[in-house]
């Protein structure tokens, strides 16, 4: 534990928790009586801190983010401070010499140690070792020659008296075109230490009475530790006195937090809710509260339509469904279908038109139902959620490619068998179910694009009603079926697309090399969600699904005799378990993401972190709100985000780019889609400046649309 100290006097508590700015005058003129000392940073012939930083690369490279810490060790029984020292100490500063063009983040801290002083003085501050790490960004282009980065660092190190202290720290790493991690131990040890974000579940409630805040939190965390304490970070010139637990009961905890001098109009104050089981122990945890932030998304406004036209625009958006790019290789096999039906009777191409019309239908309630269930259970809902599943793209993978595989005749499932044979059966054999099926399969593929009219839709039901949500998601399927129910009650259109005939055979099969496009473009989403050795894993259970396809088809037929069928059967399933086992089971599971470049071409990863700090500098930001498996992004991406006129406008008015993937299902993005009322991705958004409303951009980009809106960012944002 940290032991008490005296700070160069005899300052009585109550001065202390009063005249915050008398203690910092205080340890102003210690510094001063000190100066000695403190150039030498030495205490009775003892080294008391020695300073160095530490990077986690073993080199840089051009625009890679990497992160370096400030590691100080003290001698025992003396400390240093965190951010809010408390009742008195001072904060560690550190200021970076960097060259131009490099950027850094912000200080990350980790949880500190609460000491409790006789006199009644509480601070915070760390013990034996810290290391303070920050994120640096170079620039996309660095000279080829070792980089020397070197910063000054200021500390106040107390143990009975206190003594401040500094050093000129440098670190030179080379530049290259790839790097190692370096020293992970420590990193990893530190980071584990650092705050997290506060998490969905739990709720936190603030009220004021007078002077003193009480702050409660609701979570399903608070059973599991018994020492439970809020550490608060001063804003300006509040004077925090010590926080105190009002009262405990179940998953609930309230704070008492008094203060002095405080803003009339404060009604929260950022800190820490820390949790171990006895403490100052090593097993503490902390979720970070932040408050007074400039607002990353405008408050939601009542909406000004009635519930009849945000159905219509989900209609609508369901309408336009069928034309988004994401959809458009399986509806080919409808209309493959309308034609294969143009020689059946009316109710026969009526009766596959509404099996197919049911498999949209099917597939929109279940989902709403879903997402009404996880809404009742306290979760954040999204339009697309199943698709940031790596398991879910990797199903939809297996059924593209055994649709595929049937397109070209490689296997056939038999009619008398089994009841799936319907649901894998496609369009170009007679069957309702093999309708159903195509309609769930089209839809299943829509779900991860946001139309026009359909984000606003979707995004308005999530607020509402389950009762809104369900009937929201029945106007999105009318919408998609539309088209279909129209061409199955009226038959005659038909006459208007080719008659059945022998050319149809290589219709279906160029209709196989579509699915397998599509395949292609599933591969790409499993390998942005677990990285190229997902994607390879994943592709070699593909490879065995199609083996057994094969053999399917080759071996088992009514003309083979029993036993060679039964043989068959069982070397299908060894390869099946076999493959789905290892392939699957160890390998594609264990897969961990690769690191991506997002600041190639100037964009920047997104974390709110980042966003905060550039509007708090006034810099204007243009965020990407994207995943890899959403092709509407990616058409705006590279039609719109990467023309060079686009590009050189970012470049002119200095906007800092930022790219939030949600490819994985980030929560931080989730939450922010939420907050200005979108399902999903894609969502564009453009920050002018600090204090300057968010301007959101329709979801189908257009070159002119953000070629005038950047034109309007004022002269004294862009110079910045």
């Amino acid at each position: 534990m940290m032991r008490a100290r005296l700070l160069c006097g005899a300052l009585t508590p109550v001065i202390i928790l009063k005249m915050r700015l008398l203690r910092q005058l205080t340890v102003a003129a210690c510094a001063l009586l000190l100066v000695h000392a403190a150039a030498a940073q030495s205490y009775q012939g003892k080294e008391l801190v020695k300073a160095s930083l530490v990077a986690d690369t073993s080199a840089i490279v051009a625009g890679k983010p990497f992160s370096v810490g400030l590691l100080l060790r003290m001698a025992p029984g003396w400390h240093t401070y965190w951010k809010f020292s408390g009742d008195a100490g001072l904060p560690t500063e550190i200021k970076w010499n960097l060259p131009p063009g490099w950027k850094v983040g912000e200080v990350q801290w980790p949880i500190p140690l609460k000491t409790n002083d006789p006199g009644d003085i509480q601070t915070y501050g760390y013990q034996d070792e810290v290391l303070l790490i920050q994120e640096i960004t170079p620039p996309a282009n660095i000279p080829a020659s070792p980089v020397k980065l070197s910063a000054q660092a200021d500390w106040l190190v107390c143990e009975k008296i206190c003594i401040p202290g500094n050093a000129a720290v440098e670190l030179e790493l080379p530049a290259a075109s790839s790097a190692d991690p370096k020293n992970t131990d420590l990193f990893a040890r530190y980071r584990k230490l650092l705050p997290q974000k506060l998490p969905e579940t739990a709720v936190t409630n603030w009220s004021r009475t007078g002077d003193d805040f009480h702050l409660k939190i609701t979570s399903d965390q608070v059973p599991n530790y018994q020492a439970i304490d809020f550490f608060p970070v001063a804003q300006g010139t509040t004077v925090v006195g010590h926080p105190a637990i009002e009262s405990r009961n179940g998953n609930n905890i309230t704070f008492k937090i008094p203060t002095e001098s405080a803003d009339k109009n404060l009604s929260s104050m950022p800190g820490l809710i820390v949790f171990a089981q006895r403490e100052n122990e090593n097993d503490r945890a902390a979720w970070e509260l932040r408050a007074g932030q400039i607002a990353t998304a405008p408050p939601i406004a009542p909406p000004s339509h009635g519930l009849a036209t945000f159905l219509f625009f989900g209609f609508l958006g369901g309408f336009i469904l069928n034309l988004m790019p994401c959809v458009l290789p399986v509806i080919s096999l409808k209309i493959f279908g309308f034609i294969k039906h143009a020689g059946l009777d009316r109710r026969g191409v009526f009766r596959n038109g509404i099996a197919f019309i049911a498999g949209i239908f099917v597939w929109f309630v279940g989902l709403a139902f879903l997402l009404i269930a996880l809404k009742s259970a306290g979760h954040q809902i999204t339009w697309a959620a199943q698709f940031t599943n790596p398991y879910f793209v990797l199903a939809l993978s297996v059924i593209v490619l055994v649709f595929a595989l049937d397109l070209f005749g490689v296997f056939e499932i038999s009619l008398p068998q089994v009841l799936m044979h319907r649901m894998l059966h496609s369009s170009t054999r007679e069957g309702e179910a093999g309708s159903f099926f195509q309609g769930l399969f089209a839809t299943a593929l829509a779900t991860p694009c946001t139309a026009p009219f359909l984000g606003t839709a979707i995004g308005f039901s999530f607020t509402q009603s389950p009762l809104i949500i369900l009937l929201m998601f029945v106007a999105v399927a009318a919408g998609m079926s539309a088209p279909y129910l129209l061409l199955s009650a009226q038959p005659a259109w038909l006459k208007f697309v080719p008659q059945p005939g022998p050319w149809m055979v290589h219709v279906k099969q160029f209709m196989g090399f579509l699915l397998l496009a599509t395949l292609l473009f599933l591969i790409y989403v499993l390998g942005a969600q677990r990285g190229l050795d997902g994607a390879i894993w994943a592709s070699c259970f593909l490879l065995l699904i199609a083996i057994a396809c094969w053999m399917k088809g080759a071996f088992v037929v009514p003309t083979a005799s029993a036993a060679k069928r039964g043989i068959a059967l069982v070397f299908i399933l060894v390869i099946l378990l076999g493959s789905g086992f290892y392939f699957i089971g160890v390998r594609f599971r264990t897969a961990t993401p690769d690191l991506v470049q997002t600041e190639q071409g100037g964009w920047q990863r997104f974390t709110p972190e980042r966003l905060q700090s550039e509007r708090d500098q006034g810099h204007a930001v243009f965020v990407d709100f994207t995943a890899a498996w959403c092709l509407t992004c990616k058409f705006n991406e590279k039609a719109v985000l990467e023309n060079s006129d686009v590009r050189g406008a970012f470049q002119r008015h200095n906007v800092v780019k930022l790219k939030a993937d949600w490819t994985n299902g980030d929560p931080a993005i989730t939450k922010l889609l939420q907050q200005f009322g979108r399902p999903g991705v894609p969502l564009y958004v453009l920050y002018p400046g600090k204090s300057q409303a968010p301007f959101v951009f329709p979801e189908l980009l257009t070159k002119n649309i953000l070629l005038d809106k950047l034109e309007t960012i004022s002269p004294n944002v862009a110079s910045q």
